[in-house]
């Protein structure tokens, strides 16, 4: 896993799983990991992964779409945007996150979302559509998660 990184020219530490599929510009910064299953598709903008980012197994990252050209039967042009994952990020499980998102500094999207809009920093997000559930609390202890009641 370490290897691919490498040869990907991801940065010191990261690993990526041989199951995983990269498509277009992926860039990775250092101590990245990408879990099994995963599918990063930076063909229509680029997916930029900042440093401590964790993708967990089978999250899809998409940086275009197509469902206005097929609502439209071809009138609309298919969409592009850039994809930026902040340095800590954590993306859970089976989650998506679509085209044009920025996702902020140690953030935490939680298993199975659907993300179609920008992340603050420092945020906590789930369901699908994805919504704010809580914020990440930095403290001299350590971190602290608070969740939405």
């Amino acid at each position: 896993r370490w290897e691919r990184a490498k040869s990907l020219g991801f940065g010191d530490g990261s690993s990526i799983y041989n199951s995983s599929i990269l498509f277009g510009s992926v860039l990775a910064g250092q101590n990245v990991w990408i879990g099994p299953n995963t599918l990063i598709d930076g063909s229509g903008g680029g997916v930029t992964l900042g440093d401590y980012v964790c993708i967990s197994a089978g999250v899809h990252i998409y940086t275009h779409d197509t469902v206005k050209r097929y609502i439209s039967m071809f009138k609309e042009p298919v969409y592009h945007a850039p994809v930026s994952i902040g340095d800590g990020a954590y993306v859970g499980p089976q989650s998506i996150i679509s085209a044009g998102v920025n996702v902020g500094r140690q953030s935490i999207i939680a298993a199975n979302s659907f993300v179609n809009c920008d992340v603050p920093e420092y945020t906590i997000v789930g369901g699908s559509p994805a919504r704010v559930i809580g914020e990440v609390n930095l403290t001299l202890s350590g971190v602290e998660l608070s969740y939405h009641k």
